[in-house]
């Protein structure tokens, strides 16, 4: 099992830093500049079957606008980022997050597989249960 330093640890929690700090402006176009594209994403649906889809910039954009509309800042969000290194180049971080809206407090837990780039560290599948309503079941080959 890969060890990171703590230099590297360091390098996720700062991305993390980014990444909210732009979700919290609702900075859609510059979320997507951290990620590489196409984005594969996992979920389930209904039945207890998976799906599975890769998003282009454009539809990620999309999707983001209609689920952060003009940010998270008034969410009251707060995460749990557990990273898990898969080598030097691959982590995969495990969240486990509370978000407050309208006084009703929401859990998630989501998984983000992060990537070492020429540029730094970009997320490129994202995977959360509960996002697939109205997607096809996978199915295999």
């Amino acid at each position: 099992m890969y060890q990171p330093s703590d230099e590297e640890l360091k390098s996720i929690e700062a991305w993390f830093a980014e990444y909210d700090g732009l979700a919290a402006h609702g900075a859609i176009e510059k979320l997507a500049d951290l990620a590489v594209f196409p984005m594969n994403l996992v979920t389930d649906v209904p039945g207890g079957y998976a799906a599975v889809r890769q998003w282009t910039r454009e539809e990620y954009v999309e999707a983001m606008k209609e689920a952060m509309g003009g940010g998270t800042a008034g969410l009251g969000l707060e995460s749990k980022r557990t990273p898990r290194f898969l080598s030097e180049n691959l982590v995969v971080v495990e969240t486990e997050a509370t978000m407050t809206i309208e006084g009703q407090r929401q859990e998630m837990h989501y998984v983000d597989l992060l990537v070492r780039t020429e540029d730094g560290w970009a997320f490129q599948t994202m995977v959360q249960g509960g996002w697939g309503y109205g997607w096809p079941a996978t199915k295999r080959g």
